[in-house]
């Protein structure tokens, strides 16, 4: 009988775990449950949510575990592993003039660390920290991310010294040199004001155990959600992946290390030893739920008058920079309705243009990648909101080129629960499973005016 791997995604939204066949992938079980919501959070909501759902499937040997999680949330702990303060997830924006700082002081940070710092990263955070909860950071003798404080949770530890996890999620922090697969200490003591010792997470290989469970079950390195996306896909180097979820990311697997000094693409690792070069928009789903709420239709009426409306939404365009912005790097932005006439103020068109806002703003994220260099021959659309019609229609036109929707799936989930599998084979390489067929959508459309529009509305 093949033992049976856990994978869990613990992202800003909810907890979900999937339980897999090691050798085959196929899926055995499933569960989630919800988060708070909010851009701060008590860390042990995460772990509640993911006991009760593991709790679930109590009646499956679980073998080994991996744990995905969102990337940059700041998780400060004393110097008797308590949580001094709610977590600061990476959609709070109020640390972007930390960021600022940073940047200006240590002038080759993106050479050191593959990107140039904004509000998400832990280290602008911790600056953050240092200047508002002068109390609070004098008492920080860890910081954590938050897959690595539940990996770290599920061992029983009370050793700070136990915490540990990938270079994926280091990557993510700030102060972490993916190249060379070490922390950068005095950038992280310049973001907290203080040279003094502070306890950062080891970074294991990415197929190897950390720790194990209080029930005996080896938990893997674990990996940021967009690496475990990534080999959860079994994504490799050429392939770009768009993930329209609360969030919007464009990222690809690349062999070679990024170092963008506008801070437009950070460079991430991946979770198998390449690199992950990564832009980020802050709006993406969301906005597809405002804009249907506010015509008073569900989303499937949203996406069906989308469809029926003409490429370019008569001129009608919605800059959707909603929640202020990361790429471009505009945390104070608002978002914007321009080229509205009588004629064209219709609800298909609000609809058309609320998903070409989104998407053009993945293919300004997709270009920045471009500009270092970044090379792709497909493209991946996945997120809840790839399971849209107009959603993928509109990407494909956008774009210009066939867009591949693989199967559905908890991608973040199973790529950890392919690490889980990797680390307990021994492996020098991921197991290869079989996910399911990959559809694809052709461009019905030309586009290429109305995309050069939307570029230059955002760079203005």
């Amino acid at each position: 009988m093949s033992p049976i791997v856990a994978g869990v995604d613990s992202s800003t939204q909810s907890v979900k775990v999937v339980l897999r066949d090691a050798d085959s992938g196929e899926l055995v079980a499933s569960t989630s449950r919800p988060h708070p919501d909010g851009t701060e959070v008590n860390p042990l909501e995460w772990k509640k949510a993911l006991d009760s759902a593991l709790s679930e499937l109590s009646n499956h040997k679980i073998q080994a575990i991996s744990i995905g999680g969102q990337q940059h949330g700041m998780v400060a702990l004393n110097s008797k592993g308590e949580v001094i303060r709610d977590a600061l997830l990476w959609n709070d924006t109020r640390s972007d003039v930390a960021a600022q700082q940073l940047n200006q002081e240590i002038t080759d940070i993106h050479l050191r660390t593959g990107s140039q710092l904004v509000a998400s990263f832990t280290a602008s955070k911790v600056r953050w920290l240092a200047d508002h909860e002068k109390e609070n950071a004098k008492q920080v003798a860890a910081i954590a991310l938050p897959h690595d404080w539940l990996s770290w949770q599920l061992t029983g530890a009370k050793s700070l010294d136990d915490l540990f996890t990938d270079r994926s999620d280091a990557s993510g922090t700030g102060y972490f040199d993916p190249v060379n697969n070490e922390y950068c200490r005095d950038i992280f003591a310049a973001a907290l004001r203080n040279d003094r010792q502070v306890v950062l997470p080891k970074i294991i290989a990415p197929n190897s155990f950390g720790g194990t469970s209080t029930t005996g079950i080896p938990i893997a390195c674990g990996a940021g959600d967009n690496a475990a996306a990534a080999l959860g896909l079994d994504a490799g180097v050429g392939d770009l992946i768009i993930s329209l979820g609360t969030s919007g990311t464009a990222f690809a697997v690349s062999d070679t290390s990024t170092h963008d000094v506008s801070g437009e693409v950070a460079g991430f690792a991946d979770a198998t030893g390449n690199f992950l070069p990564l832009a980020c928009t802050l709006n993406a789903a969301k906005i597809f739920d405002t804009v249907a709420q506010t015509l008073g239709i569900s989303f499937s009426e949203f996406s069906e008058l989308a469809l029926d409306a003409k490429v370019g939404a008569e001129g009608l365009r919605i800059i959707t920079h909603f929640d202020g912005e990361r790429t471009p790097n505009r945390p104070q932005a608002k978002g914007l309705f321009t080229g509205i006439t009588h004629n064209n103020f219709t609800k298909a068109n609000i609809a058309r243009a609320a998903i070409e806002g989104v998407i053009a703003g993945m293919v300004y994220a997709t270009q920045a990648l471009e500009k270092l260099g970044v090379n792709y021959s497909r493209v991946l659309l996945i997120g809840g909101a790839a399971k849209n019609m107009a959603v993928q229609q509109i990407a494909a036109d956008f774009f210009g080129k066939s867009i591949y929707l693989p199967p559905d799936g908890e991608y973040v989930a199973d790529g950890a629960a392919k690490q889980a599998a990797w680390a307990l084979s021994g492996a020098t390489t991921p197991p290869q499973w079989s996910m399911g067929e990959v559809k694809q959508i052709a461009p019905k459309s030309e586009a290429t005016e109305v995309v050069a529009e939307y570029m230059e509305l955002i760079r203005q």
